[in-house]
């Protein structure tokens, strides 16, 4: 058993290196690859994901998977061995039904279409890629079609980021969220609007970088293996164990731009640097949800990065860097303008009360176009309907409507969204755990201290990786499943006390 156990080690490691070479490849195309190099990236990324495609799903890892579940099942279920076992064996029989031609057209498609959209979005130009985004809708139904026996046809896509979670479940918990989120924005909106002018100066690119690396490297971010680039929308990307990259981008006139995305993005890349490091090169080694990835981003952007106390401790540091623009904002004033609260346009500036009806417009538009009761041509119309209906707003153009978020022109439509909303949810209930474990995470934060909250995460969640199901770990860290009551217990704390409600 422990040859074979091996033997299927080195089939995983070459895998992961070819994947790897491709994330490397993604990386370079989103940050400093000219846009000529455009045709032979998505050629040479459909060719590896072909190949690793075709060596995961080769018989012989199958093979060896059947000799080895006698030794899987000899052991605990939270034995590294059989968790190894058991998460390879299910994203084999997942990935073994889909055809290997197919995950190259659609490797090469999306690296293609995520070029274009580079340039489409500033031209503000949804009709020239419509007919592209119409082939990623065809390309995703035929993904999920993979996998007969779905309820809805969306299943699997959601399956492949939030495994055990369906179009069902999804909308069940954003439905419950939703009709607790609504009254409290209808409450806040009648407030007076928070003065939020200071954030909206001219700060310099290279002082706000600056600042935000300073405050990362307390966090905790290992910078020998991770460094932050610039790029169109933001993202993490992990090679390996060793090197767990983030990007950010910059706007001069917006503080909380780059910061707030420098903080989400490092919470990324500590989840995947806290990883076990004996995991790296199997399928044990990384995040093991899109939900429970996002859980710790926007744990340490909102929980941390958006408190009050981690501000007590910051603003002088900020006031130092930023003396002309900030010196005569007092901090209370600082503190509510990252906090306002206002419906808004664009899904990764929106405040944390506003933001999952963001998500929900988008999660319940991709059913849509996959159900086929929308077509491409008329997203844009149903998006600024969705946008007028739900939070007040329309935006001006397409480039700062359905052309803003890069999943559907960079990825598949279906899967990626619902994952940003579970994340906020898990976030609220393992910070809720944190601090019922350890009382004095607030104060130290207050201080610029987050060993403590840290340590905690990497002893509960980082280390184990894929090692369980986000079911599995929410159960394991907070004694239950996922809940909406701490998020909503969460805002109304927060934002009661900000707007006095």
């Amino acid at each position: 058993m422990e040859a074979k156990l091996n033997e299927l080690k080195q089939r995983l490691y070459e895998v992961a290196d070819l994947n790897s070479a491709g994330s490397v490849l993604h990386w370079d195309m989103s940050t400093y690859m000219p846009p000529g190099g455009a045709p032979a990236r998505g050629r040479a990324l459909a060719t590896l994901g072909r190949l690793s495609h075709e060596k995961f799903t080769a018989p012989e890892v199958g093979h060896l998977l059947d000799a080895l579940r006698p030794y899987e099942e000899s052991l605990p279920y939270d034995h590294d061995d059989a968790a190894l076992i058991r998460v390879t064996r299910r994203d084999y029989e997942r990935e073994v039904k889909v055809p290997a031609d197919l995950v190259s057209r659609i490797g090469e498609h999306t690296a293609m279409l995520y070029n274009k959209w580079t340039e489409a979005r500033p031209a503000n130009d949804f009709a020239g890629l419509a007919a592209d985004l119409e082939e990623t809708r065809q390309l995703s139904i035929a993904l999920a079609e993979c996998f007969p026996g779905y309820t809805h046809i969306a299943d699997p896509l959601i399956g492949f980021s939030d495994y055990g979670m369906t179009a069902e479940t999804v909308r069940a918990v954003f439905a419950e969220l939703r009709q607790q989120l609504v009254p409290i924005v209808r409450a806040i909106n009648a407030q007076p609007e928070i003065d939020d002018s200071a954030l909206h100066q001219h700060y310099p690119e290279g002082q706000q970088l600056g600042f935000g690396l300073d405050v990362i490297r307390d966090y905790g971010y290992d910078f020998n293996r991770g460094r932050q680039d610039k790029t169109h929308h933001p993202f993490m990307t992990r090679f390996a164990w060793g090197d767990c990259r983030i990007t950010t981008r910059v706007k001069e006139d917006d503080l909380g731009d780059a910061l707030f995305s420098t903080l989400h993005e490092a919470g990324h890349a500590m989840y995947e640097q806290g990883t076990a490091e004996a995991y790296d090169g199997t399928p044990l080694g990384g995040g093991t949800s899109a939900g429970i990835h996002e859980s710790q981003s926007r744990t340490w952007e909102n929980q941390v990065g958006r408190s009050r106390g981690f501000w007590q401790h910051y603003y002088p540091a900020l006031q130092a860097v930023f003396p002309e623009q900030l010196g005569s904002v007092s901090e209370h004033a600082f503190y509510r303008a990252i906090n306002k609260v206002k419906p808004s346009l664009i899904r990764t500036d929106a405040d944390e009360v506003t933001y999952n009806l963001h998500v929900m417009i988008r999660f319940d538009l991709e059913l849509q176009l996959l159900e086929g009761t929308l077509a491409v041509k008329d997203l844009p119309e149903a998006w600024n309907a969705r946008y007028q209906s739900d939070l007040g707003v329309v935006a001006p153009d397409n480039r700062d409507g359905v052309l803003q978020d890069v999943h559907w022109y960079g990825g598949l439509i279906g899967g990626a969204f619902q994952g940003y909303t579970l994340g906020n949810l898990f976030a609220a209930q393992f910070f809720e755990a944190a601090q019922q474990a350890h009382p004095a995470i607030p104060a130290e934060i207050g201080q610029g201290k987050f060993g403590t909250l840290h340590g905690w995460l990497q002893d509960n969640i980082y280390q184990h990786g894929s090692k369980f199901t986000a079911a599995e770990l929410v159960q394991r860290v907070t004694g239950g499943p996922l809940r909406v009551d701490p998020l909503i217990a969460y805002i109304k704390a927060k934002y009661g006390e900000i707007y006095a409600l």
